[in-house]
């Protein structure tokens, strides 16, 4: 999972980008990137937070220009490389920002390595540069328009060429994109939320298959050749994007409550308090303790400041982890308790944070997961763990997993359950693959 920005036709664009990718932080901390155009094109990549990375303006400075485009990494397909990538070609310069997953990576890396390419990093981005060079047509956006016709799998991707922005989304939309105008120009981003903090108005989605060009104050709209078939990532709803976003009309703030009132439905126990996971359960903790009338109480803390280096990692100090990240407040004692969080994984977490419960007295813990369990990888832009070590998976049963977890009780959201809070019980329109196995676009080796 990653986000980014792309700016067009606004003065000292990288400044926006900056601030649109600190507002998608959320979707990556492994490192960050902008790259520029005036005239030419300036690149600044680094590892770590956006913060850290475009703190000076003096580096802000040597990224003139009134385009500009960003990326805060995650990374899923590859693991090192870049945020943000530039080619020279043919044509001159071309720089690209993507979010998603290539599902046939690997087929094209394997072909275009057997016909001379050398890659530079092992990310899957790194796949169209190479095919643009390879690939005629009439102008470069055209080619660029070719070669995601050739591509399977998610991808929303700005790139900057021919003095044009370039942003595309793939047939079936399975991750965000909106675009909004700002002044005179055009702002870009994977979540509203980002274009919310810049100031961008008049904000609308990006649709599957949709080409768009931004060119001196026109804007082009083409569509690639795939037919649409929309399969948004349902766990943009549950967990990845922002609460203040708005994706396809709908603000996920309140969808996740929705989904904690199907959860309460579906799964009610009496407890004498309702307890988010901070911050992943917070929004449908709220909802499910709306619909079932038990309190709703913070009796979990979360320290935002807990780094990842700042120590030394012994398996002491591991072990000590989930109270560097988490800790009980004194009002568990005696009390039966129902505990909500938006997933369970490995399950490693959920086992740490209910110890941490019970440590603190409290008599009874009932888990209720705000999804249903993760039964397989996800393809399209999210490093979910392989299927042997998600936790549903190695143990095979909810009661098994309960008994991991150390939990009274456990339940999960059911699949319909999830489908009715998120508006999408009819037509779809959604991918749920990592819960179901049904996996709308096949990965190809």
């Amino acid at each position: 999972m990653c986000g980014i920005v792309g700016i067009y036709n606004v003065p000292e664009a990288s400044k926006l980008t900056a601030l649109g990718i600190h507002g998608l932080q959320h979707r990556g901390q492994e490192g960050a990137g902008i790259i520029s155009y005036d005239k030419e094109f300036h690149s600044k990549n680094a590892y770590g937070l956006v913060d850290h990375i475009f703190n000076k303006d003096k580096i802000i400075e040597n990224l003139p220009g009134n385009m500009a485009l960003g990326h805060v990494r995650y990374s899923t397909t590859g693991s090192t490389g870049a945020a943000t990538i530039f080619y020279n070609l043919d044509f001159g310069g071309f720089a690209l920002a993507h979010n998603g997953d290539f599902t046939d990576s690997t087929y094209w890396r394997d072909k275009l390595k057997k016909e001379g390419a050398i890659f530079q990093t092992n990310t899957d981005t790194e796949i169209i540069p190479h095919l643009l060079a390879r690939t005629k047509g009439t102008s470069p956006v055209n080619r660029l328009i070719q070669v995601l016709n050739k591509v399977n799998g998610a991808f929303c991707i700005v790139a900057l060429l021919d003095n044009k922005l370039v942003v595309a989304r793939d047939s079936n939309g399975f991750r965000p994109l909106v675009i909004g105008r700002y002044k005179e120009g055009y702002v870009v981003a994977s979540e509203s939320c980002s274009l919310d903090l810049i100031g961008a108005t008049d904000i609308k989605t990006v649709e599957p298959g949709e080409v768009i060009v931004f060119s001196k104050e026109t804007k082009e709209i083409y569509h690639l050749d795939k037919k649409v078939k929309k399969h948004f990532c349902i766990f943009e709803h549950v967990y990845f994007s922002r609460p203040d976003s708005v994706i396809d009309n709908q603000l996920v703030y309140d969808v996740r409550k929705r989904i904690g009132v199907e959860l309460a439905r579906e799964t009610y126990i009496d407890s004498d308090m309702v307890v988010p996971v901070p911050d992943s359960g917070m929004v449908a903790a709220l909802g499910y303790a709306k619909e079932s009338k038990i309190p709703f109480e913070l009796g979990l803390t979360r320290n935002h400041y807990v780094g990842r280096t700042f120590i030394e990692p012994t398996q002491q100090i591991r072990n000590l982890g989930v109270k560097l990240k988490h800790s009980a407040m004194r009002l568990f004692k005696d009390k039966v308790i129902t505990i909500i969080d938006d997933s369970i994984v490995r399950g490693t977490t959920a086992k740490k944070i209910i110890n941490l419960i019970r440590n603190a007295g409290a008599k009874k813990i009932h888990m209720r997961v705000s999804s249903p369990p993760v039964a397989g990888p996800c393809y399209y832009g999210i490093d979910t763990p392989n299927r042997q070590e998600l936790i549903i998976q190695k143990y095979g049963h909810v009661d098994v997993v309960k008994d991991f977890i150390g939990a009274d009780s456990l339940k999960y959201l059911s699949i319909k359950g999830l489908h009715i809070a998120v508006n999408g019980l009819k037509g779809s329109g959604f991918c749920d693959a990592c819960f179901t196995g049904h996996y709308p676009v096949d990965k190809k080796e």
